[in-house]
């Protein structure tokens, strides 16, 4: 028997609209005739006929299992695959080789502090030139200065910040030196918990919320010796640059908005408020932001890092990366928070490997031929950037993305999100929620609500699909180059959990900035890292600075 599987659907064809109430009339061949046409289906009277006592039943079973109370963090018993049949993970153990800058001495102007990379902080550290006191003390300042300007920060963890400083500098003064996050200051985008301070996921029915627990990235860079300094800024609930407080700044253009949905990390490592700070990516949410602001946005393989702790918006989309100045320096940061946990189920235990002299010559480099080919706003800066690799060696190999309804596959996304915020449009606590254009999430989690199950299930079949071309595609070349924005590039790779790495490219005719994205084998970050810091030592985007 043919069934719709869509709840809704039968509400709104009854008249009840967007209302999230329960049933109380009885189905009608009516009703559902009205709901097929929101799915594009027709069956035949006696089809529907047919249906009515199974659909009474389905609503029935609806009812039951609205009625249990599932918390965000609860993901669901089917876990998402990046790998293509016969991919294999990396061998051997993890390692990176970021030599230190010997002789690094402290700059005579705060800017110029302010803008200094993670191994140089390090060696002002660790030469003892500075305490982890005075810098986070430094960096709290600048917060202090320009978070009304720019509006990033939602929590200044500024009495935690002290105190894990103040034992970084004991543990350093002892000898006890745990490497190059040690008392090195950063922020976190507040979808990641911590058990002393608010979570409020940029929200305004979260904005009192606390979770009792440091997610698993926080005690990761916690161990590595790192202080946490502030929560930052996120598009409400993971969409755009818009918070309960207001819109997150671009320092390049206080005037505009600083993208999202990490906004607040992009904001403020552009500004030079703090080294670097801890982003999530579902659908562009570093790449977009790195890109306005001018940093550099690592996006690493999803399942490379853990979730636990953070936020769910898509559990077969989400990831956790990093903002920060440079490739070197997400290399650094990712080498920390890599690995499994034991808790999220969605981790590999693959090794992280980087070597920023991987010779280019050894890279086998494609670009995106089509997109580049195209007329769109970045295509100068971007033809600069592809011809600055060239000169560097790079024999740039033409690829092409696998021909597939990529946008389509959007709703997978969309049906995730109105899951894990079912609670919020079945209680109407969404007309809480900053922004209610039609573009926004409250619309998108009701209208969410009228994917069927079958299309879910089907789109998700194409992502299959997806993935064993992409693993066929990254058998011919080891990384490829394309547009940040232009084409599919963006959502494709997010769906196939591809890493990516975003720098600094040029500047648009508005003096802001844009960029290049590099996309790389699963779990192979090291090269796309190794790819970006050669490009990075031969250009000098990535060391502009805003100006404020």
């Amino acid at each position: 028997m043919k069934l719709l599987h869509i709840t809704m659907l039968l509400l709104f064809a009854a008249g009840a609209g967007a209302q999230p109430t329960a049933v109380t009339d009885s189905i009608t061949v009516n009703m559902i005739a009205e709901a097929e046409r929101l799915q594009g289906l027709s069956f035949t009277p006696a089809e529907r006929d047919s249906m009515l006592s199974g659909l009474a039943g389905q609503l029935a079973a609806f009812e039951a299992i609205r009625a249990y109370s599932l918390d965000n963090s609860i993901s669901p018993a089917l876990l998402f695959n990046p790998l293509p049949a016969g991919f294999s993970l990396p061998a051997g153990k993890s390692s990176i080789a970021i030599p230190r800058p010997k002789g690094f001495k402290k700059p005579a102007q705060a800017a110029d502090l302010a803008y200094c990379t993670i191994p140089e902080l390090a060696e002002l550290l660790r030469t003892r030139q500075l305490t982890s006191t005075e810098l986070t003390l430094f960096y709290l300042e600048r917060v202090k200065k320009y978070d009304p300007l720019l509006h990033c920060v939602i929590t200044l963890t500024e009495e935690r910040a002290l105190r894990d400083a103040a034992r970084a500098d004991a543990e350093i003064a002892a000898g006890k030196y745990r490497g190059m996050l040690h008392g090195i200051p950063y922020g976190v985008k507040d979808l990641l918990s911590t058990a002393d301070y608010k979570t409020t996921w940029g929200s305004v029915p979260f904005r009192e919320q606390m979770i009792p627990a440091d997610a698993e990235v926080i005690r990761k860079l916690d161990a590595a010796g790192a202080v946490l300094t502030a929560k930052l800024t996120m598009g409400e609930l993971a969409w755009g640059d818009v918070w309960f407080g207001g819109m997150t700044r671009n320092p390049w253009n206080p005037e505009q908005g600083s993208s999202g949905s990490s906004a607040g990390s992009a904001s403020a490592v552009s500004a030079g408020l703090l080294p670097f700070a801890i982003g999530t990516e579902t659908w562009g949410s570093i790449v977009s932001p790195a890109t306005v602001c001018g940093v550099t946005g690592l996006r690493p393989t999803y399942g490379r890092v853990s979730r636990t702790g953070a936020m769910a918006l898509s559990w077969s989309m989400d990831k956790i990366g990093v903002l920060c100045r440079n490739a070197n320096d997400a290399a650094i940061v990712l080498a920390a928070i890599n690995g499994p946990d034991g808790r999220d189920q969605s981790l590999y235990n693959a090794p992280f490997s980087y070597d920023p002299l991987l010779p280019l010559d050894k890279v086998r480099i494609g670009y995106l031929h089509q997109d580049f080919a195209r007329d769109y706003p970045f295509h100068r800066s971007d033809s600069l950037a592809l011809a600055q690799l060239s000169a560097l060696g790079a024999d740039l190999i033409p690829v092409e993305l696998p021909g597939l309804p990529v946008e389509a596959l959007s709703i997978i996304l969309s049906a995730e999100a109105a899951a894990a915020f079912d609670e919020l449009t079945r209680s109407n606590r969404d007309s809480l929620l900053v922004r209610q254009i039609k573009n926004a999430w409250p619309n998108d989690f009701r209208q969410s609500r009228f994917i069927p199950a079958v299309e879910y299930i089907n789109a998700n079949r194409i992502r299959s699909e997806l993935i064993r071309r992409m693993g066929e595609l990254m058998q011919k070349v080891d990384c490829y180059i394309a547009p940040s924005w232009d084409g599919d590039n963006l959502l494709l790779t997010n769906l196939s959990g591809h890493p990516c790495i975003t720098v600094p490219a040029g500047f648009a005719a508005d003096n802001t900035p844009t960029s290049i994205s590099i996309t790389g084998r699963l779990f192979y970050e090291g090269t796309i890292i190794a790819v970006a810091n050669h490009f990075q030592q031969a250009t000098s985007h990535h060391l502009k600075r805003p100006p404020l």
